[in-house]
């Protein structure tokens, strides 16, 4: 694994303050600071997301650790875990998935996650309400249409077997020939927990995107109303400190704030820079703001980068929104710790395309956002080396490696 070297230099007064802040409160609990720089916060992000150091930990406990994946393209799940687990195949979760351990549904911001089985059932549920009210964003074209029979009619057609979403639209617009058959999809997905099943999402095979309800794939399991408490306590441990805005932007949800201050007398609190106050776990990691953090490559939309509504903690704000150009998202590269630049793979062999390993020449380009070192590239070198040979094919003919431009962002 690529090592970055530890800087010799004076601390920063901000690291002063924290070590400090420290002291001083060292007697009453936990050896925390009461304010947290973005350094520090950034560093217990990555501790609680496993980026600074591979863990050896099942892919399914990392997947339930991290309360899901981001999944809304097929790979992406898969360059997660293998930032973050020591010895990832891409095999182990591609077998959660074909053995209904894992599934793919539509859960946090109205958008397609990899849960386990447990947290599919649950996570639904809480969001529920969100769906509901997306509903009514496409209520022009769904008059004169009962969201109950919407909801019974598309449960029929999903549970006597697996439709496209095509199919979904086409069947509905039978029976609602005056609605718009768009609506009539988007609603379906709305108001049923749809999963999609397999052999989409599985590392080396292909399949079009085809759904069923959630307890049909899972055997007749039944949904479960969460506890919110519960939601908040594993949220905070998967990507704490965090305010309440940060766990409502993750959610997709509003009104959070009577739960953390329900939590409040299990929690302690913080102040970031600008002042919010932060929530955490008392016994939760929170290393030192000089912890050396290696070069990780993530893909799109990976759960550190859209975590929290304030994500300066890991996109410094000159290079806000550059992981992505228009509707194109690109993969992104950390060092130290933080976005220092974006990659994507050639031929098609992207976590943002495809479900499956490429044979032939592996290009992967790298493109710098700033000034970045003969150290740093050699570092991220390294680590681009190890994806590459865990990610593509074993009989790739070669690995070429660019530092170029490939996005005018001007």
């Amino acid at each position: 694994m690529a090592a970055t070297k530890k800087s010799t230099a004076t601390k920063s007064p901000a690291a002063k303050e924290n070590s400090a802040a420290t002291r001083a409160v060292a007697a009453k609990g936990p050896a925390v600071p009461a304010v947290l720089s973005t350094r520090a916060l950034n560093r217990a992000t990555l501790e609680r997301q496993l980026l600074l150091r591979r863990t050896a930990m099942p892919a399914k406990d990392a997947v339930e650790h991290l309360v899901g994946l981001q999944a809304q393209n097929v790979k992406p799940p898969y360059y997660q875990l293998l930032a973050r687990l020591d010895g990832f195949d891409p095999a182990e979760l591609a077998a959660l998935l074909e053995s209904r351990e894992a599934v793919r549904m539509v859960t946090l911001r109205s958008t397609i996650h990899l849960h386990t089985a447990a947290d599919a059932l649950t996570l639904r549920p809480f969001v529920q309400l969100a769906r509901d009210r997306e509903v009514k964003l496409f209520r022009k074209g769904l008059v004169g249409v009962d969201p109950d029979r919407l909801k019974e009619a598309a449960r029929e057609l999903v549970e006597e077997r697996p439709r496209t979403p095509k199919e979904i639209r086409e069947a509905l617009a039978v029976r609602w020939p005056d609605a718009d058959p768009q609506s009539l999809g988007t609603a379906a997905r709305c108001l049923l927990p749809l999963v999609q099943v397999t052999p989409r999402g599985v590392w080396g095979r292909s399949g079009q995107v085809a759904l069923t309800t959630v307890g049909h794939w899972l055997d007749g399991a039944r949904e479960r109303v969460p506890s919110p408490d519960d939601l908040v306590l594993r949220y905070l441990g998967a990507f704490g400190p965090a305010s309440v805005r940060d766990m409502q932007s993750w959610a997709g949800l509003t009104r959070l704030r009577e739960v953390f201050e329900r939590l409040r007398p299990r929690l302690i609190t913080f102040r970031d820079a600008n002042g919010t106050e932060l929530f955490d776990l008392p016994d939760a990691p929170r290393p030192d703001e000089d912890t050396p953090a290696p070069p990780r490559f993530l893909p799109e939309f990976d759960n550190v980068l859209l975590g929290h509504a304030d994500r300066t903690r890991v996109i410094p704000p000159q290079y806000r929104g550059r992981n992505g150009n228009g509707n194109q998202a690109y993969g992104a590269v950390l060092v130290d710790g933080f976005l220092a630049a974006i990659w994507r793979l050639g031929a098609g062999t992207g976590p943002e395309t495809g479900s499956g390993p490429d044979s032939g020449a592996v290009t992967l380009t790298v493109q710098p956002l700033g000034d970045l070192g003969h150290t740093d590239r050699d570092a991220v070198t390294e680590e681009a080396v190890r994806m590459l040979t865990t990610m593509t094919a074993p009989d790739a003919a070669a690995y070429d490696i660019r530092f170029a431009t490939f996005v005018d962002f001007d």
